[in-house]
């Protein structure tokens, strides 16, 4: 008890300082509990929206049996009629559900979802009347009329009696809003479109007498389970049968997906805040136990073991840990509900109703909270263990700095620096993408730790060098604040150490993302030829008539199509693989410039012929000439000849097979065949402009597809790795931040340290004007120090995981050097900015009552 109190008493005297080291423990915690709360209420609204409209049992086609191509599967109308018939069911009703349509204003304009989401559209079931409620004008009567979900009708400004163009698979035709329909509870973040049955089989599917699905309703005191049974034994062929509970499950393990990439990322970044902030917890106990080495003394003089006085430290970093776990949960909530209102910007209607907060999230929050502060302060709570009742007779309260552990901490760490930059220098030369990744792995881990532990020895290097190179500009001043930095390295280097891993990572990134950026730029420039190409925008892929309405433009050389397809090929093993199939016309060459290393790439765009990458006729042993036995999906299997081996460098991916679309035809009926993934076209020469404005012409319509040329595909590129990197950096920034606070922390805690030098300094002559840019410069020079190390590092993270990127074909590595100077000149203007509160309470010292405060 008396241990809890002195721990409760001290850390009431030290709370500013324990304040900033609160913080890192606060943001760490809200990103766990933040994540938690998220994923637990996107559970909860989604298991309700299933469970309310989930059918008791579903009939599905078998995906086996699944036609190729884009068409949807489907079930024939009998099936309705044998649901109904099996023992145990009360109903039947058959279904066009999931159908992805793009709808167009009376200006050409698409009108999307919120979020800019895609449509799906199908046929009003009873089903939907327990998830919309038609809040405007009426169900749809006929194939002119429509019902539309009230957000997408927000989102565009649409009202009940409006005209809209429906643009899907079999046709594009014009329908009014006859209703305006709102979900009862959430919105699955797509717009929706519902027609009558005939209309949505005629003109989403493209015949009657089919359904996507089949909703089978049980008798009471019938389960979902006997249902089901019941079903598998009436229905002909082998359909799918999926229970309301099941379909949920599905439904929630594609949501669970979803989220995994954003709740894999908030809990990453977590991770990096609790690393930063353990250096800042460290320096903390680190400084504070410095300072309180006579009180220390004192007590063990007065009887206190070593134990107690090691437990009393422990303790404050648990009390630290504790409370700034409990803001942390209460902040991750609030990050939750941010989250949450994020997402209804997608159409994805979360309410506060639905905010799980369950059990174990605060526990882990702060569970986690108070582990990390409790292992972060072990280290200083050793150290206070192990001063001597002697040290309350010494007048400044120092201890003699351990020589012994200092060069094994060198020793340590130049080892695991040399290792950790070899298995990155490994990492460029390898080959294997499962070995280069496990180098780079074992490289960064290792170099981040090894510079983390001989951080004192290089600061001592660094802080001399900027010394030399900056701090002599501003005279005495500048020298002293370059021996404060030095004064200390172990507590120089663990606070750059924090600023560092924010900024390793920026500079990784940076590097990664630039050079992904360069490599695309550089294989465009080199491979693609087209003056124009086509790609679709919202996932739907080029349309039959948007693509006849292109073949009529004028002022163009050639169209080529370009499809994917998916086929078995077996290349004489006898075992057939599933390979990706990429069929184009024989302008393909042309407008993609890839290099053969054997045989003639023209003629692989012959019948009967095909190409493979050198990667691909390695590992299978082909040569030109070889025949292939090809089964495509939907069609027929034929053989075909081998008539190019393209180079890796110039191929776009190097598991797929390439042949001319002539051949595939041969094989696959048009019925059967994918739409277009994209078109090149080639401009007469001179009127490329003419081309350009032609196409874009022929596409108004069709607002889900854009004409790029290759200079607007980089540019678009560009921006959209750089907004991912912006979101990424932004996430980062809140890593930096806690390094920041360390900087703030250790200055503040070192003003107090040196409050009689300063009162000294002061009595000698020293302005207040100068003891602030003492201040300032030390906290620049610190920061600089950790901008250095954490771009150097970054840089040699980067050009290490460029060879994975390399091992995919983005050979190009580019260093934004504009950038990484940016970063480094910015990091000086931080270290400015941290040191501000620290520098105005050092000039603000009382001159007398500084020098009592050590006699």
């Amino acid at each position: 008890m008396t241990v809890l109190r002195t721990s409760v008493r001290t850390v009431l005297a030290h709370k500013g300082r324990m304040l900033l080291s609160a913080v890192a423990v606060v943001l760490s915690v809200a990103f766990v509990s933040g994540t938690l709360v998220f994923t637990d209420t996107m559970n909860t609204t989604f298991d309700k929206l299933f469970a309310s409209t989930a059918p008791h049992v579903t009939v599905a086609p078998d995906e086996d049996a699944a036609p190729p191509g884009d068409r949807p599967a489907t079930l024939p109308a009998a099936a309705v009629g044998a649901a109904a018939k099996a023992p145990g069911a009360a109903g039947a009703e058959g279904a066009v559900a999931d159908v992805p349509v793009t709808l167009v204003g009376d200006g050409n304009e698409r009108l999307a979802a919120p979020g800019n989401a895609g449509v799906l559209a199908g046929s009003w079931t009873k089903n939907d009347e327990r998830a919309l409620e038609i809040t405007s004008g009426r169900l749809p009567r006929g194939g002119s009329e429509l019902v539309l979900d009230a957000d997408t009708a927000a989102e565009n400004g649409l009202k009940t009696g409006d005209e809209i163009s429906v643009v899907a698979l079999p046709g594009d035709f014009t329908a009014t809003i006859s209703g305006i329909a709102s979900f009862r509870s959430s919105g699955p973040g797509t717009g929706v479109v519902r027609f009558d049955p005939a209309t949505a089989q005629q003109r989403l599917l493209g015949e009657s007498g089919v359904f996507t699905h089949v909703h089978v309703t049980a008798r009471d005191g019938v389960s979902d389970t006997r249902l089901k049974a019941a079903l598998a034994t009436t229905l002909p062929g082998s359909p799918e049968l999926l229970t309301a509970d099941e379909a949920a499950d599905r439904e929630g393990g594609a949501l669970s997906s979803s989220l995994d990439a954003l709740t894999y990322a908030m809990l990453g970044f977590a991770g990096v805040a609790f690393l930063v902030g353990t250096f800042l917890i460290v320096n903390t106990f680190s400084m504070l136990v410095a300072q309180r080495t006579r009180e220390i003394g004192l007590m063990r003089a007065i009887g206190s073991s070593r134990r107690q006085v090691n437990r009393s430290v422990l303790t404050e970093a648990v009390l630290l840990g504790l409370a700034g776990s409990v803001v942390g949960v209460v902040a991750g909530i609030g990050l939750a509900v941010l989250l949450m209102t994020f997402v209804n910007t997608s159409g994805v209607e979360t309410s506060l109703g639905d905010l799980t907060v369950a059990w174990t999230t605060p526990a882990a929050g702060i569970g986690l909270g108070v582990v990390v502060t409790v292992v972060s302060a072990y280290v200083p709570a050793r150290r206070a263990g192990k001063i001597s009742p002697m040290a309350a007779l010494r007048d400044d309260g120092s201890q003699a700095a351990d020589g012994r552990t200092g060069r094994v901490r060198a020793v340590a760490g130049t080892v695991l620096s040399v290792v950790g930059l070899g298995a990155l220098a490994a990492t460029a030369t390898t080959e294997e993408t499962a070995r280069a990744g496990a180098l780079l792995g074992l490289g960064i881990l290792l170099s981040l730790v090894g510079f983390v532990v001989v951080g004192p020895l290089l600061a001592g290097v660094v802080v001399r060098g900027f010394g030399g190179a900056l701090l002599r500009w501003f005279g005495p001043v500048g020298r002293m604040a370059e021996r404060n930095a030095l004064r200390d390295p172990r507590r120089t280097g663990a606070t750059g150490a924090a600023l560092m891993i924010g900024l390793a990572l920026v500079g990784c990134l940076s590097v990664a993302g630039s050079s992904m950026v360069a490599s695309t730029a550089t294989i465009l420039d080199e491979s693609v030829r087209g003056d124009l190409m086509v790609t679709p925008d919202s996932g739907q892929p080029i349309v039959p008539q948007a693509q006849r309405a292109l073949e009529r433009a004028e002022h163009i050389e050639h169209l080529t199509d370009y499809r994917q397809l998916g086929g078995k090929v077996d290349t004489g093993s006898g075992d057939p693989a599933n390979t990706v199939i990429f069929g184009a016309d024989p302008t393909f060459t042309k407008d993609l410039l890839a290099e053969a290393a054997a045989g003639d790439l023209d003629a692989a765009y012959t019948p009967g012929k095909a190409a493979v990458s050198e990667t691909y006729a390695e590992r299978h042993g082909l040569k030109v000439g070889d025949p292939l036995k090809v089964a495509f999906d939907g069609g027929r299997t034929g053989q075909i000849t081998l008539a190019a081996i393209i180079t890796d460098e110039s191929n776009t991916d190097n598991e797929a097979l390439y042949m001319g679309l002539t051949t595939v035809r041969e094989y696959v009926d048009e019925k059967n065949l994918p739409l277009s993934v994209s078109l090149f076209a080639e401009a007469v020469d001179g009127e490329e402009q003419e081309a350009f404005v032609a196409f874009e012409k022929a596409l108004a319509p069709y607002p889900q597809y854009t004409v790029r040329s290759t200079a607007d595909f980089k540019e678009t590129l560009r921006e959209e790795i750089g907004q991912l990197l912006n979101i990424v950096y932004g996430l980062l920034a809140l890593a930096i931040v806690v390094a920041v606070l360390g900087v703030v922390n250790t200055l503040a805690l070192s003003v107090v340290e040196r409050t009689r030098e300063i009162g000294l300094m002061r009595a000698l002559g020293v302005s207040r004007g100068q003891l602030r840019r003492m201040i300032r410069l030390e906290s620049m020079v610190i920061a600089l120090f950790g901008a250095l190390l954490g771009l150097g590092l970054g840089l040699a993270w980067g050009a290490a995981a460029h060879q994975l990127l390399a091992l995919q074909g983005l050979t190009t590595l580019d260093i934004p050097w504009p950038t990484i100077l940016t970063v480094f000149v910015a990091s000086a203007f931080v270290g400015l900015l941290a040191a501000l509160v620290p520098a105005f309470r050092a000039a603000r010292v009382n001159v007398l009552r500084a020098i009592a405060a050590g006699a």
